[in-house]
């Protein structure tokens, strides 16, 4: 009797030390990222980290609206730049499981014009090459900015930020459209942004260009393939299944209290915007939300088919460059590529975003099951510290 209560009292000591040593490690997290926050005068941010079952940190700074003094949290609601890729992953594997092509389709027998490299125009660009960014379809930086364009009626903005953004090239300069109509007009020869200047001089698989043209056009692939638009496609088999329903593509004009205003730095918001190659940046959510999701990554990574059988999650996380023979232009020093997914060499698998008054980073530990999102309403130029100091976080369970 002696010995069984002096097994309770150990064990009552272990759960208290254990509970203790979290605890402190939370408060040690929140104080580096206090830290991180004022240091970078950002105006707000969250950060959630989860396991595959539920949140196990979570913590908010700053405003999503400072002029309102409305506080960020983890419902404030913002563009998440290209951690929004990640999905057109999940889409165009959902894509495959229900026949629509592989990732070895020439794109060209499903699009209804050709697309024709002139640089090389011999080659075949496949889903494949989209999806790990060597089509040789690049962004030209004299029309990829304009196909942002600033909603300035909806709410009040600093005219000096939205300057920076008009001398960086943001014009509007491009036609507000169907994402199908924009990618016949940039990459069809017939298209009224067409130039050589979209195009790099490689051919398909032989040069990696990080390109956000090529991301939307995967998903217009869908588009093509469903029968509805992308925003409908991952609605239904990603967002709703995820209970995700707080997250959209388009701007809800009616909730506008809800979204955190997107800044160049502290009390000088730019204007909302919104984007026709919305599927490679312009997911709407929120870092509650985002722990929904990077819980069915764990899970799926680990064989639970969530979302995907466990066959289309070990193809997505599948390393796509050998290191003998790597494309021009890419480094695998730091990470390969999976479909859209970075794999990163420090055994985690996530995305990175930016976009106007974005900054956002959302990834994964396959080994410790642990996973986290940040997102801030500010462009951060380097985000090393703050994915650092998280990565770490998540290195030990």
């Amino acid at each position: 009797m002696k010995e069984w209560k002096f097994i309770c009292i150990a064990l009552l000591v272990l759960t208290c030390n254990n509970i203790a040593w979290s605890q402190s490690k939370a408060q040690l997290l929140t104080t580096s990222l206090q830290n991180f926050y004022e240091k970078d005068s950002l105006p707000g941010m969250s950060v959630v980290l989860v396991d595959a079952h539920k949140i196990v940190y979570q913590h908010d700074f700053g405003y999503a609206n400072m002029e309102h003094h409305i506080k960020y949290s983890t419902h404030s609601i913002q563009n998440i730049g290209s951690v929004s890729k990640t999905f057109i992953a999940v889409a165009l594997m959902k894509s495959i499981e229900m026949g629509y092509f592989n990732l070895d389709t020439d794109i060209n027998t499903i699009l209804p014009f050709k697309i024709t490299n002139p640089n090389a125009p011999h080659g075949i660009i496949t889903i494949r090459h989209l999806s790990n960014h060597s089509s040789g379809i690049v962004d030209n930086p004299s029309v990829f900015p304009n196909v942002y364009h600033f909603d300035t009626g909806l709410a009040p903005y600093d005219t000096s930020a939205y300057k920076v953004l008009q001398d960086l090239g943001y014009l509007q300069q491009v036609s507000d459209s169907a994402l199908g109509t924009f990618m016949y007009n940039y990459l069809s020869t017939e298209g009224k942004y067409y130039h050589q200047e979209n195009f790099g001089k490689e051919a398909p698989g032989l040069s990696s260009s990080y390109s956000n043209i090529a991301s939307a056009l995967a998903a217009y692939l869908i588009e093509i393939k469903s029968g509805i638009s992308y925003a409908d496609f991952v609605t239904k088999y990603v967002l709703k299944p995820l209970g995700m329903n707080r997250s959209v593509w388009k701007l809800n004009k009616a909730d506008l209290k809800d979204y955190a205003r997107p800044y160049y730095k502290r009390n000088a918001p730019f204007p909302y915007y919104h984007f026709i190659t919305y599927p490679e940046g312009g997911l709407r959510t929120n870092t509650y939300e985002l722990g929904k999701y990077v819980m069915a990554m764990i899970k799926g990574y680990h064989g639970e088919e969530t979302l995907l059988k466990s066959s289309a999650y070990k193809t997505m996380f599948t390393p796509q460059f050998s290191a003998q023979a790597p494309p021009k232009g890419i480094s695998l020093a730091k990470r390969n590529k999976g479909i859209f997914w970075n794999l990163y060499t420090n055994g985690t698998i996530g995305h990175d975003g930016d976009d106007p008054g974005v900054s956002s980073f959302l990834f994964f530990n396959p080994k410790t099951g642990l996973g986290g999102i940040f997102l801030c309403n500010k462009y951060l130029e380097d985000k090393t510290a703050i994915i650092n100091l998280l990565v770490q976080y998540t290195n030990e369970k």
